[in-house]
């Protein structure tokens, strides 16, 4: 998974911001080894080649995220790892996250991923280093596609470690029914409710609208977060307005899920949703700046 060194981008402060923070809270970035050797991943992990695949499913580095978040003007990225199941990879891959969100200036928060079939007390290890390191969260998650059970004894070692240290999770959530696609299976949206309800002291977001929480209402969205990774791919083009109607505007958070959608077309899907300004502004950055600690709202 080596790469050559990464640039080190200039710090935030004393950039000329808009008045709003834009904060995308899901996006995806992989050390340049996996892109540029892709096949011989494909072969170690049966989700990513579910994935990747294609030739046409992009594989993004941190140089990527970063061009596209100053083409979209963006000021910061949370980038997540990718659910291996090899622990050793998942490891791996935390190193160039945390590598590359020291690099960014601020810009890249990392969120790290875990493997639990490496057994409790390594997973509790790998949290703890990945925390000490910088990581503000873990995500995407996606216990499913891992094969471990979210809601059995590796769930209780995950929500200690989150509990310790102070780790927003966010996790892949699949919608009840619908089209199929590459990667859905990561998380049932009743085993994402029942650990959330179990755990209300820890903060959680769910991908993907949350598998659609939002439109059974603000008591099923309950105390989580929702983010908007991909959801008009998911959801009907009126998804993100009705959602806001039924379950409010203060827990949905804006995400790309780049690369496979592009930052500025999220920023302009949520534009163009019909929201008024509020709602846009809490989704677009506000939520979203509380939740990863980014300081005062830009041009502040």
């Amino acid at each position: 998974m080596q790469g050559r060194p990464l640039r080190r981008w200039p710090p935030l402060k004393g950039r000329c911001y808009h008045r709003h923070v834009i904060i995308d809270f899901h996006t995806h970035i992989f050390p340049p080894g996996v892109r540029d050797h892709r096949d011989a991943y494909l072969k170690r992990d049966l989700t990513f080649a579910e994935m990747y695949a294609s030739p046409k499913a992009k594989v993004a580095t941190a140089e990527d995220l970063l061009w596209s978040m100053e083409e979209a003007d963006v000021d910061s990225s949370v980038a997540c790892g990718f659910a291996w199941r090899d622990p050793e990879l998942c490891h791996r891959h935390n190193d160039y996250l945390l590598e590359a969100a020291a690099a960014s200036g601020g810009r890249l928060i990392a969120y790290c991923t875990l493997s639990p079939l490496a057994g409790e007390t390594a997973l509790a290890d790998e949290a703890s280093r990945c925390a000490r390191a910088g990581a503000r969260g873990l995500g995407e998650l996606r216990p499913e596609s891992q094969g471990w059970d979210l809601n059995g004894e590796e769930g209780r070692v995950l929500a200690e470690a989150a509990r310790e240290y102070g780790l927003v999770l966010l996790f892949h959530v699949t919608e009840p029914g619908g089209r199929e696609y590459a990667g859905k299976q990561g998380l049932g949206q009743e085993s994402f409710q029942r650990f959330a309800a179990d755990h209300p002291d820890l903060t959680i977001v769910g991908a993907h609208l949350g598998g659609g929480l939002p439109f059974q209402g603000s008591q099923a969205l309950g105390g989580v977060y929702v983010d908007t990774a991909a959801a008009h791919l998911i959801y009907e083009s009126a998804g993100l307005r009705e959602a806001v109607r039924l379950a409010g505007a203060e827990r949905i958070l804006m995400g790309s899920d780049f690369p496979l959608v592009g930052q500025s077309k999220q920023i302009e899907l949520v534009r163009e949703a019909g929201l008024d300004a509020e709602a846009e502004r809490l989704i677009l950055g506000e939520n979203a700046r509380r939740l990863v600690g980014r300081g005062e709202a830009r041009g502040k």
